[in-house]
């Protein structure tokens, strides 16, 4: 690397101290430990800068950093989830409710956004940590499936049905929380509404928009979509990812005596 670690890991910092630290937040729960993260992330980076051979974005190098560190500290903590359901067990049963807001012309516009994010929020709280640092790093960092597998060491596939699996849990939690009503028999098959479950799904993982004809998709299904949109919306304006100006300044003083 021809730049030096004085340069760029404080330009580093400058650039993506605030999203580890939501990271951390998300993942970790608490402030405390999130500015744990940031601090032993940025000085285990400026350790390492001469190791880095430039194979991968220095910001994928990093929350490569970030994440393993985060999966060690989440080891030291009881009361982690262990399990999360199958995309099967996740699907909407033929009982369940849609959301009475996919009967406005611009739902997520009706809706209570902040309502919504708290939802979101404590959903992501009850994520077992393997589903939830892909999910923050998704959608909150704006990763791509690929960086996220480089990150993780894991395969693309996997960080998908992870994904779909993170946010169908999500979209349960909104459905179960915000008002419904009482749905038409799906119009579609089975297989059908699977397929086009699987694109909206694709579209997320690509940041796309899905835009598919009203009369193309069932009732169930439009509520199904509008939930997932909803959880997307919140995780892309959940708040508190500024770092504080405290763990900066610590920081800087621990890379002059490095």
């Amino acid at each position: 690397m021809t730049e030096t670690a004085e340069a760029a890991i404080p330009r580093l910092l400058d650039e993506h101290g605030g999203q580890i630290y939501r990271l951390g937040l998300q993942v970790c729960g608490d402030p405390q430990t999130a500015e744990d993260l940031v601090q032993e992330t940025f000085i285990r980076a400026y350790r390492g800068w001469d190791g880095f051979e430039g194979r991968s974005k220095p910001s994928t190098w990093l929350y490569t950093i970030a994440a393993r560190t985060c999966q060690r500290m989440k080891r030291k903590r009881a009361g982690e989830p262990r399990h999360l359901e199958s995309l099967s067990e996740l699907l909407p049963t033929r009982d369940e409710g849609v959301l009475a807001a996919v009967d406005d012309e611009h739902p997520l516009e009706t809706l209570d956004r902040e309502r919504v994010r708290e939802s979101v929020q404590r959903a992501i709280g009850e994520l077992p940590h393997a589903f939830r640092i892909p999910l923050v790093l998704k959608e909150m960092a704006d990763l791509s499936v690929a960086e996220i597998a480089d990150i993780m060491g894991l395969t693309e596939g996997t960080i998908k049905t992870r994904l779909y699996r993170a946010r169908m849990k999500l979209r349960r939690v909104l459905n179960a929380e915000l008002p419904t009503r009482t749905g038409s028999p799906p119009d579609h098959a089975r297989r059908e509404c699977l397929d086009l479950l699987k694109a909206k799904q694709d579209a997320l993982d690509r940041g796309v928009p899905f835009p598919v004809p009203r009369e193309a998709v069932c009732e169930r299904c439009r509520s199904l979509f509008l939930s997932l949109d909803m959880a997307h919306d919140a995780c892309q304006h959940i708040s508190d990812g500024e770092l504080p100006d405290a763990v900066g300044d610590v920081l800087t003083e621990r890379f002059a005596e490095m």
